[in-house]
């Protein structure tokens, strides 16, 4: 998916312009130890379900990507604070794995430093665009676009218009698109909100196990 693949890339070219440099251990150190508890502890039970995380105001916008995890967001993307995590992820049996904080780059040029935790921890994702199909029985699709095209076909990222996806042939019809929305440019910071042996700040988690479809098809 686009988010997680632009992280894992993001965070690729943040250790090789670290090279020579001791990497950055994905376990939290000194104040972000405190960090990370608070944010199991608090999360982990205010959205210990996908029904909590809904009546919170979050919705699902993605598939499952080949970390098993699927991305619930609220479309707040300044987190004010550690218990506001602009988004939630959940394995596809429901149980909450991870969150990610944000703030726009426009709010903050330079990468956060907040909580306590290592500013190179936040990952710059660019904007994009995001978009979700109602499909029959529930079984809605996700997709994604960037940017540029989106504006090229005439799209206004700030009031996006689901007539500019019929426009581009990426939907048949308007009505179709339950959710339509820029995913823009931010400083992420991932965590993971179960235990992972890997880190609270790891990539993957080797508890959690993706399915065989995972990573494949929409986002």
């Amino acid at each position: 998916m686009f988010h997680r693949f632009v992280v894992s890339l993001a965070s690729l070219a943040l250790g090789i312009s670290l090279i020579g440099a001791a990497p950055l251990s994905p376990k939290p150190q000194g104040a972000e130890i405190a960090f990370v508890r608070t944010i199991q502890a608090d999360l982990g039970k205010r959205f210990a379900t996908i029904a909590d995380a809904r009546r919170a105001g979050y919705f699902r916008y993605t598939n499952e990507d080949n970390t098993g995890a699927i991305s619930y967001a609220n479309l707040h993307w300044r987190s004010t604070g550690p218990s506001h995590p602009s988004q939630l992820w959940y394995d596809v049996h429901g149980h909450l794995l991870g969150a990610d904080f944000s703030v726009p780059v426009g709010d903050s040029p330079q990468r956060p430093n907040l909580w306590g935790v290592n500013p190179a921890r936040w990952i710059h994702i660019p904007a994009h665009v995001h978009w979700v199909v109602r499909g029959p029985m529930g079984k809605d699709s996700y997709h994604a676009t960037s940017l540029q095209e989106f504006v090229d076909a005439g799209g206004d990222p700030l009031f996006p218009s689901a007539s500019t996806l019929v426009k581009m042939g990426k939907v048949q019809t308007a009505s179709s698109v339950k959710h339509l929305f820029e995913y823009p440019s931010i400083w992420d910071l991932i965590v993971w909100i179960m235990p992972n042996p890997n880190g609270a700040f790891a990539e993957k988690n080797p508890l959690v196990h993706p399915t065989k479809n995972a990573g494949m098809g929409g986002m």
